[in-house]
């Protein structure tokens, strides 16, 4: 069963700032944790990274794998690459947490379609969302 992780984007403005970060990480971006997931077979059976940004899910990056490694003091920790490609969900409002959660495909937002949404400001998009409009 797949299983996504909700993650903040710390330090990340809006939607266009997170793409203009992923896309100077490219090649090989990849996020570091220090808790290993538990999960992790579960993660990469097409599960996301889904990014917190304004106290919403805006956008998810697919996990391709996940590298387990030591610090000099044998603490582990891991790195989880991601796809390049930076995919626009649903606004959906979530606090935002410490480090990471996982998250139940079941929560997990719609991605958007181009044309959708999308080119809405956020806090628009989730005030028709609240009104039952979109």
């Amino acid at each position: 069963m797949t299983v996504h992780i909700s993650r903040p984007a710390v330090g990340v403005r809006d939607l266009d700032h997170l793409k203009e970060v992923m896309a100077a990480r490219s090649p090989g971006i990849y996020i570091t944790t220090r808790n290993v997931p538990k999960r992790t077979e579960e993660l990469l059976d097409g599960g996301s990274v889904y990014w917190i940004i304004g106290g919403q899910f805006r956008a998810r990056q697919r996990a391709l794998k996940v590298e387990r490694l030591e610090d000099d003091n044998g603490r582990g920790y891991c790195n989880i690459y991601l796809d390049a490609e930076v995919v626009v969900t649903q606004p959906y409002p979530r606090r935002a947490h410490q480090g990471w959660r996982y998250l139940d495909p079941a929560d997990a937002p719609p991605d958007l379609k181009e044309g959708d949404t999308a080119d809405l400001p956020p806090e628009m998009a989730a005030e028709l969302k609240d009104l039952g409009l979109i």
